[in-house]
């Protein structure tokens, strides 16, 4: 697919982006290169490939699931300035 140069300025005006005189036929090169390319992917027979998060083959590095702290619960609960059956009271600012 080919794009004119009205092409390009009405694209830039509904992006409202502010495209140089000089720069519109950059860009209708650059756009049309671009149209060209999705063109041939989509005639790509992608029948039976999987799609995928990375292109790269990587797992997830994942670390032990291991306790490394103890239960404090309690001990912050104790200075806290109010506290019912575990929560933390506090003054109502939302009506």
């Amino acid at each position: 697919m080919s794009l004119t140069a009205s092409d390009v300025k009405k694209i830039a005006h509904l992006a409202r982006l502010g495209i140089d005189e000089l720069d519109i036929e950059a860009y209708t090169q650059d756009l049309s290169g671009m149209l060209s390319l999705m063109e041939q992917m989509s005639d790509l027979n992608t029948d039976g490939i999987e799609p995928m998060a990375h292109p790269m083959e990587q797992g997830q590095r994942l670390r032990t699931d291991e306790v490394t702290e103890y239960d404090q619960h309690q001990q912050f609960q104790s200075i806290a300035p109010q506290v019912d059956a575990g929560l933390y009271l506090v003054p109502k600012v939302i009506e």
